[in-house]
């Protein structure tokens, strides 16, 4: 279950992510799309804990983003579009790689 209200994100004055609100169930699977620019890396960097809201509230489970970032980080596996660590690495050595930093069989 993932929960969000009004989330907000603003750098200075401009406002990346204004009020967003939706709620995913368990075993459902969402895409989300949206024009170029309208906040979809934010609000997964928000979802992921990586980057802090400015303003509203993130659930994942029953885990409170705010308070129990690292608790929600162990649970979530996300790959940015852009490898941000070894651009030489390819897409696999790069999930190899990151799978056995978090204990991850190769079974």
């Amino acid at each position: 279950m993932i929960r969000v209200n009004d989330l907000i994100r603003t750098y200075d004055d401009l406002t990346a992510v204004d009020r967003v609100s939706f709620e995913i169930d368990q075993r459902e699977i969402v895409g989300l799309l949206v024009h170029n620019g309208a906040g979809k890396t934010t609000i997964m960097k928000m979802l992921t804990g990586y980057l802090e809201p400015t303003g509203g509230h993130i659930e994942i489970g029953d885990l409170d983003i705010e308070t129990q970032s690292t608790a929600v980080q162990s649970l979530i596996g996300y790959l940015p579009e852009n490898d941000p660590l070894y651009p030489e690495m390819t897409v696999i050595d790069y999930l190899d790689y990151a799978a056995e930093l978090q204990g991850v069989s190769h079974s």
